[in-house]
């Protein structure tokens, strides 16, 4: 199923391919369904979908408006939009370091001469040293427990000397956004972003009566030992209540291609809704140290990137560890989102980084 934006030309005949690669993941089982949408010139050109929920031939069909776990992609639709909001105000400062916010980040840890310079530029470049990723799930049971861990978990490198791909970072980052704001991760995104963006799809926690309208992501054998279905798929966001600032946002196409359109409105236009130009450009930038792909909070096109060929070098963009995307290129003014649960049953296919470039390529040929 397709959705077109009225008054194109033919905007199905120019993606048909792009179509194509996506009717050819589901029949290969790189993931059983997708929704998809394309923004251009400020208005959403096309959204569609693919596939169906599993591979069982009676599973629900996938929609244009379904909502899908989005996994990291709440690293830049929340934690980095509320952090650019927070800069913008003044509340926020990218050199403060961490530990003046959430003294626990030195407090007893090992090698906390360190730990005190790191700064939330550090956590939004992920150059604070942090490791990628620790199961603090294994022994943390509730969600005092995580934070105590994360706080805990001991630096990797120097703050600043490489770029590692960091959750206990993003973690720790939304924690501290809560401290500076004086309020919970959920309500600030609620408030703040998806209410005056109009994102009514978006939220955490999705109330039991809705999760069967979401795609499942996993058969859990491990942890939960159930199926995974309108809950976060992330086993660390799950032990925080489903509400992290790495992982934890349900969203739809439409959603997010309305918050793509706020930041290239702001762009274009000085000031959107609730981002301006300056906030947009600086977190847009490349933060090093050299070689690393990583802005503040969003990545950028590198060598072999999955936004493929075609967007641009002042592009930003976000993966999801459950088989979604959102690319935006600041030059072209065009935005992809791809939402699919290519973890499903398990996690094991990897088809879907193949499936992603040639996505992107496709879209924006067919655009040209």
């Amino acid at each position: 199923m397709d959705i077109q934006r009225s008054g194109d030309t033919n905007p199905s005949s120019r993606l048909f391919a792009a179509r194509q690669v996506l009717g050819e993941a589901v029949q290969a089982r790189a993931f059983p369904g997708c929704a998809y949408g394309v923004l251009m010139d400020g208005e959403i050109l096309t959204q569609g979908a693919r596939g169906r929920f599993t591979y069982d031939d009676d599973a629900t069909l996938v929609e244009p408006s379904t909502v899908f776990d989005i996994a990291s992609i709440t690293k830049v639709a929340v934690t980095t939009a509320l952090a650019m909001l927070l800069y913008q105000r003044g509340q926020l400062e990218l050199d403060t370091a961490v530990a003046d916010i959430l003294p626990g980040f030195i407090v007893g840890r090992p090698r906390a001469e360190l730990a005190r310079y790191v700064k939330l530029r550090h956590l939004l470049a992920h150059s604070s040293g942090l490791p990628g990723y620790v199961p603090l799930y294994r022994t943390a049971r509730t969600p005092e427990e995580m934070l105590r861990a994360c706080l805990q978990i001991p630096l990797e490198a120097e703050p600043g000397a490489r770029a590692e791909y960091s959750d206990p970072g993003f973690i720790l980052l939304g924690k501290a956004i809560e401290v500076i704001a004086g309020k919970k991760l959920h309500a600030l995104f609620s408030e703040e972003i998806a209410g005056p963006l109009r994102m009514a799809s978006s939220a955490f926690r999705p109330a039991l009566a809705e999760r069967e309208l979401i795609p499942p992501t996993e058969e859990d054998t491990t942890l939960r030992h159930r199926r995974i279905q309108g809950e976060v798929q992330d086993e660390n966001a799950w032990r925080l209540h489903g509400v992290a600032g790495h992982a934890g946002l349900f969203s739809n196409v439409a959603d997010l291609l309305r918050f793509s359109k706020e930041i290239l409105t702001a762009l274009r236009s000085g000031r959107g809704l609730i981002f301006e130009r300056e906030t947009v450009e600086l977190f847009a930038q490349r933060q090093g140290p050299d070689g690393s792909s990583r802005a503040l909070g969003w990545d950028t096109p590198s060598e072999n990137s999955s936004s493929g060929n075609r967007f641009s070098t002042r592009s930003i963009g976000h993966l999801g560890y459950s088989g979604c995307s959102l690319w935006i290129d600041l030059d072209a003014a065009i935005a992809v989102a791809l939402l699919t649960n290519r973890t499903w049953p398990d996690r094991k296919d990897q088809q879907i980084r193949a499936v992603r470039p040639a996505f992107h390529d496709a879209v924006r040929n067919g655009l040209r």
